[in-house]
């Protein structure tokens, strides 16, 4: 197994764009990660990118939110696309470690949580969702707590992948 934490940068943890709780959402990423890396699995840090604005690489928007624990072994991936391996080389780096199992957190669940988590299951990677462990932002149609719950139920009864997503609460992520 491997864990991928998702866009758990600045710009969507403060201010004016910052995810439905963020903060509460982050100390559970923390504690799946701990355990994780306890485990001894990898750990990919996803970081989102774009050409302008306050996801610049390196802007201060774009780094990753300082309450994210992080550790020197974790593996570092930049990406420009929703999907977590459009055109990066997750997928290389997962083959290399023998990965066949994706524990899957961060933000933003109807684009970069979605995007990747369809993606794994059309590469063969179960999933685990940590369901408490993922957040985004009212859309203007539903609530973030809305698109989340949407989201768990619709990743969970996907099947036509093969591959399964199993939604597990933060408290509750197997780590092994």
């Amino acid at each position: 197994s491997a864990l991928l934490i998702i866009d758990v940068q600045t710009i969507l943890c403060e201010g004016r764009w910052a995810v439905h709780e963020a903060d509460a959402v982050v100390q559970r990423i923390n504690a799946v990660s701990a355990r994780a890396r306890a485990a001894g699995l990898p750990v990919v840090v996803v970081q989102h990118e774009e050409a302008e604005g306050p996801m610049l690489y390196d802007a201060p928007g774009w780094q990753l939110a300082p309450a994210l624990q992080v550790s020197a072994t974790d593996l570092r991936l930049r990406k420009t696309g929703s999907d977590a391996f459009h055109q990066t080389d997750l997928q290389a780096q997962l083959q290399a470690r023998g990965v066949d199992r994706l524990i899957v957190c961060g933000m933003q669940t109807d684009f970069c949580v979605d995007s990747t988590v369809r993606r794994a299951l059309a590469l063969g990677y179960p999933v685990s969702l940590v369901s408490d462990a993922h957040s985004t932002l009212d859309n203007g149609v539903l609530s973030a707590a809305q698109i989340i719950a949407h989201h768990n139920l619709t990743l969970s009864q996907l099947g036509s992948y093969g591959p399964r997503v199993t939604l597990v609460p933060a408290a509750q992520a197997e780590c092994s």
